[in-house]
């Protein structure tokens, strides 16, 4: 019986873990679909930061296909920002490097991505400066 309370907190926490993980990628996706190109090269930098965040290799696929149909189906970002907004800075942090990865991954930014970094930023709760020095870093990374 104790055994079995473990496992239902684990499998509770996994859970969790999985739809916090997954409302994180559907943003990074969102990001990603912005301009209609969705590329291997954006879908790699999504799994990078999904296992900066603690995701488990084996389960990324499944947390990505989730997040693609989560994305598809909602029509505001809001829903997806909910998540982060709990997460800690440093997580907020490789979330916003993973955003410009993406954008920059092109190598421009286009109107509506940096519509997009600007609300997100607000409803982040983080500051323009924290945003672009992380802007910064990734374009001199390019």
């Amino acid at each position: 019986m104790i055994f079995s309370l473990f496992s239902k907190e684990k499998e509770n926490k996994n859970d969790k873990n999985h739809l916090s993980l997954t409302s994180i990628a559907a943003l990074l996706i969102h990001s990603a679909r912005i301009d209609e190109n969705f590329t291997e090269k954006e879908r790699s930098i999504i799994k990078r930061a999904l296992k900066e965040m603690g995701a488990d290799e084996n389960s990324l696929e499944e947390i990505i296909k989730d997040a693609e149909l989560k994305e598809r189906d909602s029509n505001q970002i809001l829903e997806f920002t909910r998540e982060v907004k709990n997460k800690s800075l440093e997580e907020k942090k490789i979330v916003i490097e993973a955003l410009w990865n993406i954008i920059y991954s092109d190598e421009k930014a286009d109107l509506y991505e940096s519509n997009l970094m600007r609300r997100l930023s607000g409803l982040l709760y983080l500051d323009t400066k924290t945003v672009g020095d992380i802007k910064e870093k990734v374009k001199s990374n390019q």
